[in-house]
């Protein structure tokens, strides 16, 4: 039977937003939906709003690709709710947002070199 061939994780680049900031959220560890929305909204100062429709959409096409998967995990049961999923990213998903933070660090050099970044 072939070996499968792994993805090159800068195929799927560039991420959207929505997808970045997820898979940020998840790079420290799992969280269910809503948690994912409060971390993104944490960390972003609340400048970022990810509304639930859109996160689902993204966690849904984020599985397909292997970037996320779900998990069997759960914290306390007395401080859980039986209902949550629970998402954790994969090594792919790794790879993938490494991937994506090297491009935008190259485009802020590159922004840097041109004198366009205020300073």
């Amino acid at each position: 039977m072939p070996k499968a061939v792994k993805p090159d994780a800068r195929s799927l680049l560039p991420l959207t937003e929505p997808v970045f900031h997820i898979l940020l959220a998840l790079a420290d560890g799992q969280r269910h939906g809503y948690g994912i929305i409060l971390e993104i909204g944490r960390r972003t100062g609340g400048s970022v709003k990810l509304r639930t429709g859109t996160l689902y959409t993204a966690l849904a096409r984020m599985l397909k690709l292997g970037l996320i998967e779900e998990t069997a995990e759960r914290p306390d049961p007395e401080s859980d709710d039986e209902r949550r999923r629970y998402y954790r990213i994969t090594p792919f998903g790794r790879d993938v947002v490494r991937a994506e933070a090297a491009r935008m660090r190259a485009l802020v050099a590159l922004a840097g070199e041109k004198k366009v970044l205020a300073r």
